[in-house]
């Protein structure tokens, strides 16, 4: 039994160019890269979902044949690429005893130095005295403890937000109701669709596994101490190759399963296609109320889809990658120049070298301070060659006033800029020094 739809008697239809300029494709994109980064989202995506020809397009790209490719045209990504977790550069990184010099790293680099950028100076005392001309700072992470197993899964968040998910859920379902009791068949069809091409979408691309692929180094390699060098701040990590590798060289890798050409995910978007241009066709032969009951239930899930694309994603990775490396410790503080950075940063990663070791050979602090200043002029190498000496230097108390033997040959400006920069070395070394307290590092 029915009864008469409430605007049965109208002769007015809504245009489906106007259904077609609500779609939020960029949104439900974007919330669909959520997916893989929380507990049980693949189960959430039962609403009758706009976009869904730009979400097609998009992840249909990821199947690989020329069936798909003639479908789906454009470049074949991988999933890592495809959901945001692989692509971004990370910082160069120079190693102190490896040699390594990688001029750009990967993705979970890039994510630890944002986590880096992000923390807050340990110390509120520490603050920029000295010289101000160009602010960086300098962050520790130490990785001595971080655990990290060949192919172990990213842990997932718990999904919070699940009590939101049930609004859209609720709103297609209540709207595809509503129309099957004015008897409206064509707008109930068309929701049930979109419930059903979305909802299994999600499940399907949602249930790709998230997990950690790393580089052994070799037993017999040396300590992995290093820093990620970038435009005003230095992120050292302190550790064993291991664990340093797993941050600079360890990539997310997503498992989509045992189908190499992901002919599953190229099946889902057909079938969102197929939702589109069914839509598209038949919602204007719907009644008036059946058309607005669909673009209800159509608005409800937009705004859902806002809500995921307004998640900061790659905070949501860093989260996840600082869980699942065991929360290792940051300290961080502030420089007020260049020359104070450097100073500060060299010192230490010389903080528990055993220079009696033969290996500690390949430490030299004059390379690590020509990396973070590349300044070619007479000053300068005259201060990272005093510099590099005060490092080395096992005397308790270091001395920044310049020899005689050094500004031999500089002239009176040149001498005057020398004790400038050495006085913000010193500034360096003293913040080091106030450092010291509040990190302990495995020698």
């Amino acid at each position: 039994m029915s009864i008469n739809s409430p605007l049965g008697d109208t002769s007015f239809t809504l245009d489906t160019s106007g259904v077609m300029g609500f779609f939020g494709g960029e949104e439900a994109i974007s919330a669909m890269a959520t997916v893989h980064l929380y507990r049980g989202r693949r189960w959430l995506g039962w609403y009758n979902s706009p976009g869904s020809y730009t979400v097609a397009k998009k992840f249909g790209q990821l199947a690989k044949s020329r069936f798909w490719d003639g479908i789906f045209p454009g470049p074949n990504p991988t999933p890592e690429e495809m959901f945001g977790l692989d692509g971004n550069e990370g910082p160069r990184f120079i190693g102190v005893f490896s040699g390594t010099d990688m001029t750009t790293t990967g993705h979970l680099a890039y994510l630890s130095a944002k986590k880096a950028n992000e923390t807050k100076e340990t110390k509120d005392k520490i603050q920029l005295r000295g010289r101000v001309t160009a602010p960086g700072s300098v962050s520790i992470i130490d990785v001595s403890d971080v655990k990290l197993r060949q192919g172990g899964q990213v842990p997932r968040r718990k999904v919070y937000h699940s009590l939101f998910a049930a609004i859209p859920i609720a709103s297609s379902v209540a709207t595809c109701l509503v129309c099957a009791f004015v008897g409206d068949w064509r707008a109930f069809g068309l929701i049930i669709l979109g419930m059903v091409s979305s909802g299994l979408s999600c499940f399907v691309i949602g249930s790709g596994k998230l997990y950690f692929k790393l580089v052994e180094p070799s037993s017999y390699a040396p300590r992995g101490d290093g820093f990620l060098l970038m435009r005003n701040d230095i992120v050292i990590l302190k550790g064993a190759e291991k664990e340093v590798t797993s941050i600079t060289k360890a990539k997310l890798v997503l498992d989509m399963g045992s189908d190499e050409e992901f002919n599953i995910v190229g099946f889902c978007s057909l079938l969102l296609l197929l939702q589109f241009l069914v839509q598209l066709l038949f919602i204007s032969r719907a009644t008036l109320f059946g058309q607005i009951m669909f673009l209800s239930s159509l608005a409800v899930s937009w705004a859902y889809n806002s809500f995921l694309s307004s998640l900061e994603k790659e905070k949501i990775q860093t989260d996840l990658l600082w869980k699942s490396l065991g929360e290792p410790p940051i300290t961080k503080f502030a420089l007020p120049n260049r020359g104070s950075q450097a100073a500060c940063a060299c010192f230490v990663l010389y903080a528990g070298v055993d220079m009696s070791k033969k290996s500690s050979a390949n430490f030299k602090p004059k390379k690590i301070l020509e990396c973070m200043i590349p300044n070619d002029t007479r000053v300068w190498e005259a201060w990272r060659e005093h510099v590099a000496k005060q490092v080395l230097s096992k005397e308790k108390i270091k001395s920044f006033t310049p020899d005689k033997e050094l500004v031999a040959n500089l002239e009176d400006e040149e001498r005057q800029l020398l004790e400038q920069l050495l006085a913000d070395a010193k500034h360096g070394y003293g913040c080091y020094q106030e450092s010291m307290g509040s990190w302990s590092l495995t020698p």
